[in-house]
């Protein structure tokens, strides 16, 4: 309850940082250098460079300092260090599979998009909320989050928040890394990097990774991953530069499953699970042309190819059979197989006018993605003294699912920005999106629905303005509108004669400011997102997961946040987010769940650091962070649904937590060692909680225990 108190006292102050961008391409270094106390670079508000000040949203960027002291070894280590985002992993059980809360509950849900280099890394209609495990975090100089509805620019599924992962550019001359890690929950890294450019026209940059992991503290938690990035950058001329990307991801992990109310509390970390995995193999090629035809004008095009496959045996779809009460020694489950190949092209335009400082930028994109899904029935072997799934068999040729479907997903946008005066600038956007599904049924007349063609479609509009009294301070509002159309596994799965899966639309309603000096940063951001026919997941009488649209939602809350730098070698920041996630219009089995709050949805989310460092002299310097993650109480059910002792009804909650890390580097010379202590005071906590509708009690995703992990990286 201290915690809280303190957390809420810093939310009166409405305040948010965000990091000083390190500029990783020569066209950034000539628009600022990084000693001027300028407002940071952004590119994910329009694929285009902007400034902090000509934004009209709440972004937020983590530099290439920022990665390099962070030493992270799962993305979530980066990201939760931004207001309002957090990313629910388990380092222990998970394996980099995650859900992710970004003005929005702790969800699975396709309200978060996924990018790389201002391009998203799976197509619309096709999302995973494990998407992050395809992509190589050894490879990314900078990471930037916008939050809140980037569909006028971005399309679909921009709705919480927008993640642009930006790589690495060759550097000058040849150089690179070795490095290895590792930690006492069973976890080796190795990785490498090398980057040169050979000529003044041509560089390159590869950077990889194999992370593995063996006899953790829960069982049944091994995994693999390898990721390779290689990167190329061709100026054919000076105003046409050609730079291609490919990525290749190949991963494999047990599936831990959640645990038990009485495990979590006891301590027992013995999995249910012995055989269930997730298997992915994600493979993408960009290319991009960029052509400045004349100080005005600059035109963008590219291609995408993308090939993906995930094989599942997954733990949440196993179902245990019980007679009054009492395991019987049998259940159910599936094994699945979800692949789609993409092709894409994307052509955007940006001129810049001589009126009123204005520009416009204009675009088209075409996204053909043919996807192949498949499901099975297995029958399950429990063990009724222990509860564990101990074998499976698959039913061959008993189909849940089977089919083929064609998406085509194609889309064109606007973007136009004004400044009537020198301290104002207006932007508003439009963009049209259709889709279309082309579903074939492969087991006509056995399961599935019929085939069928369905469309979807909708305008997208953005407005925003920028108030800006300096350079470096300055207020903007904007509404913005999201869209997400159906996933193409839900919607056949779920549909029949009397309801279908339909899009899901939301409106957000923002404000905010930022203010930098030498010794002192903030930033501000007041929202409210009201959501329509918002997809949420239930659990039947049967306790299989189902998917259906709730009627309306209303997520309204501050990200906030301050670094102050007393002195050149100390900075202290602290981010966070209250918020409230509300049913507005909700009705599940006759019962009215309107006015109630949402579950999993935690009111506060918060990340303290205290960061100092010192260059002892130009071959010697060091850092040592001390963090605080919050994560506030939740509801894990609905109103209603928790018998209590007495015979009334209240809430299953899971009370939050609080876990305190340590950090130190040292580098010496091309060397670097460091050296995490994650959660210092051994806290038992919850990446995730849920009410089992079946069992009557919480599961939990447990975090991590108390751990030690080091690592050493050789730069040349």
């Amino acid at each position: 309850m201290k915690n809280n108190l303190l957390y809420i006292l810093f939310l009166l102050a409405g305040i948010q940082t965000y990091a000083q961008n390190e500029y990783p391409t020569k066209e950034q270094d000539t628009i600022m250098s990084e000693e001027t106390l300028e407002e940071v670079i952004v590119t994910s508000a329009s694929r285009e460079i902007q400034k902090r000040s000509e934004v009209p949203g709440s972004i937020s960027t983590l530099n290439a300092k920022a990665l390099k002291e962070t030493k992270a070894f799962g993305i979530d280590q980066l990201v939760n260090q931004v207001p309002g985002v957090f990313m629910s992993t388990s380092r222990v059980a998970s394996n980099e599979q995650h859900f992710m809360a970004v003005r929005s509950p702790i969800s699975t849900k396709a309200l978060f998009l996924y990018l790389e280099d201002g391009l998203q890394i799976r197509p619309t209609s096709v999302f995973n909320h494990n998407a992050l495990l395809e992509m190589n975090d050894v490879a990314y100089n900078r990471v930037e989050v916008l939050k809140g509805p980037a569909s006028s620019i971005y399309g679909s599924e921009s709705i919480g928040g927008s993640f642009n992962f930006i790589t690495k550019s060759p550097s000058e001359d040849l150089s690179g890394s070795v490095g290895f890690q590792t930690n006492d929950l069973g976890l080796t890294r190795y990785e490498f990097e090398v980057s040169d450019s050979p000529s003044e026209q041509f560089g390159f940059y590869l950077g990889g990774q194999h992370v593995q992991r063996q006899d953790g503290p829960i069982e049944h938690s091994d995994y693999e991953k390898t990721a390779i990035t290689f990167k190329t950058v061709y100026d054919i001329t000076e105003k046409f530069n050609w730079t291609t990307v490919v990525d290749l991801v190949d991963y494999r992990s047990d599936m831990t499953g959640s645990l038990s109310e009485a495990d979590y509390e006891s301590g027992n970390f013995e999995s249910d699970q012995t055989f269930t995995e997730r298997d992915a193999l994600a493979f993408r090629v960009r290319s991009t042309f960029n052509t400045q035809w004349n100080e005005q004008n600059k035109t963008s095009f590219n291609l995408i190819v993308r090939d993906n496959r995930m094989d599942q045996n997954p733990s949440y779809r196993i179902r245990q059979f019980r007679n009054q009460g009492q395991l019987t020694g049998f259940g159910s489950g599936e094994i699945n197989s979800n692949q789609f190949r993409s092709y894409v092209g994307l052509v955007q335009h940006k001129v810049n006018m001589n009126f009123a400082n204005s520009s416009l930028i204009v675009g088209a994109t075409a996204d053909y993605s043919p996807q192949e899904y498949m499901a099975e029935s297995t029958n399950v072997i429990v063990d009724p003294e222990t509860g564990r799934n101990i074998d499976f068999t698959i039913n061959s040729g008993q189909y849940i699912l089977n089919y083929e479907a064609d998406i085509f997903n194609y889309a064109g946008f606007f973007q136009y920005e004004i400044s009537p005066v020198n301290q104002v600038k207006v932007t508003a956007a439009l963009r049209y999106d259709g889709f279309e599904y082309d579903y074939d049924n492969q087991v006509d007349g056995i399961v599935g629905v019929d085939d069928a063609v369905d469309n979807f479609n909708n305008l997208t509009p953005k407005l925003g303005v920028n108030y800006n009294f300096t350079s470096r301070s300055g207020v903007y509002a904007n509404y913005s509108q999201g869209f997400t159309p159906p996933q193409v596994s839900t919607l056949y799965r779920n549909r029949n004669d009397l309801i279908g899966i339909k899009p899901s639309r939301y409106n957000n309603y923002e404000i905010g400011g930022y203010l930098s000096s030498s010794k002192f940063k903030v930033d501000a951001a007041i929202y409210v997102l009201d959501g329509q026919n918002t997809l949420i997941t239930l659990r039947d009488l049967d306790d299989n997961f189902f998917n259906t649209n709730a009627g309306k939602t209303r997520s309204y809350g501050v990200e906030y946040g301050v670094t102050w730098s007393p002195i050149k070698e100390l900075s202290i920041t602290h981010n966070g987010s209250y918020a409230m996630h509300r049913y507005i219009d909700f009705f599940d089995r006759g019962v009215d769940f309107s006015d109630t709050d949402r579950e999993t949805a935690p009111n506060l989310l918060g990340n303290s650091l205290i960061t100092y460092r010192k260059n002892i002299n130009t071959d010697l310097g060091f850092s040592v962070t001390a963090e605080h993650e919050l994560v506030g109480e939740y509801n894990t059910s609905f109103e209603g649904q928790v018998e209590n002792e007495d015979g009334t009804f209240g809430t299953a909650t899971y009370d939050g937590h609080s876990v305190f890390n340590l950090r130190a580097n040292v580098a010496y010379k091309g060397f670097e060692l460091w050296g995490h202590a994650l959660n210092v005071f051994d806290e038992l906590y919850a990446a995730r909680a849920s009410f089992n509708r079946f069992r009557g009690e919480n599961s939990f995703t447990v975090g991590n225990p108390r751990a030690f992990h080091v690592g050493m990286r050789y730069n040349f």
